[in-house]
């Protein structure tokens, strides 16, 4: 019994990571293209024949009259030169390189024409894009399907782990207390009392293996959250809030690994009743 618990205790602190990680996963998915989608950039390439700042003039004004529109910033020259910083290093000279300009426009969810938004801007600028993220938020969705679906994946095959684990410890108990089955079987103890006893013993154990492996990945994730809350103005910090927020997985989350405790227990309980009932057909 103590080893049962020891067992469903591990695999039910998986499997409650597991869920967790995909709910953590979905959580920052929603954020991710919620930032995204309230954002678009317009890229102005300088000319030689163009005046770049008259381009970007109206294509300012242009961007601020379009519905939808609630803020518009316009880079300076050296903060596109910072843009580039990551891939080409510091100290480059790029005074004679053709950087392009950016614009930045903070959107209202839902009520921006960008089809009509490009058409006015390739109207005052054929070396002016719009670029509305789309790309990247369907990017953003498909990698954290992914990754759910891997998450999920993962809990099916602890779950099943768990199931057999059960089903050789219910052959062991079974092993173990052979003389005592046959002879209430054949004193005339129903199948359906002997196996009810195994199933109230399996399922007091799954239910205690299970509670203490939910218990310990809840306060993983409490001490993780606490963790991110402490480090959140560190700059390791800052990128971890970035990807996956706060580490908090609220009631979604909570829900999930009460429901894997539960399923522990249920799983443990008729587990062992499907074993034993079936053996005992075997008797008759």
């Amino acid at each position: 019994g103590r080893t049962l618990i020891i067992v469903v205790a591990i695999m039910t602190f998986l499997a409650s990571l597991a869920a967790g990680g995909a709910v953590l996963v979905g959580q920052a998915s929603l954020e991710w293209r919620s930032t995204v989608s309230r954002e678009a950039t317009i890229q102005v390439k300088p000319a030689t024949n163009r005046d770049v700042e008259s381009d970007i003039a109206r294509i300012v004004q242009a961007a601020r009259d379009a519905p939808g529109v609630t803020d518009i910033r316009a880079m300076t020259k050296r903060e596109s030169e910072l843009l580039l910083e990551p891939w080409l290093g510091q100290g480059v000279n790029l005074d004679e390189v053709p950087v392009p300009r950016m614009i930045v426009l903070k959107l209202a969810a839902g009520r921006v024409d960008f089809d009509q938004l490009r058409r006015r801007i390739a109207d005052i600028s054929p070396n002016a894009n719009l670029d509305d993220h789309r790309v990247w938020s369907e990017r953003l969705a498909d990698m954290a399907n992914a990754l759910v679906a891997v998450a999920i994946l993962l809990l099916v095959l602890i779950i099943t782990a768990m199931a057999l684990a059960i089903s050789f410890a219910t052959h062991g108990a079974m092993a173990g207390n052979r003389e005592i089955i046959e002879v209430l079987h054949f004193v005339g103890a129903s199948d359906q009392f002997i196996s009810n006893q195994f199933q109230r013993r399996f399922l007091w154990l799954g239910l205690r293996g299970g509670l203490i492996g939910a218990g310990m990945a809840s306060l993983m994730f409490l001490f993780a959250g606490l963790l991110s809350r402490k480090l959140a103005a560190t700059p390791s910090g800052e990128q971890l809030e970035a990807l996956f927020g706060s580490f908090s997985i609220g009631w979604l989350g909570y829900s999930a690994i009460a429901a894997i405790a539960v399923l522990s227990a249920a799983l443990s309980g008729q587990t062992s009743r499907m074993i034993v009932f079936r053996r005992l057909r075997r008797l008759t």
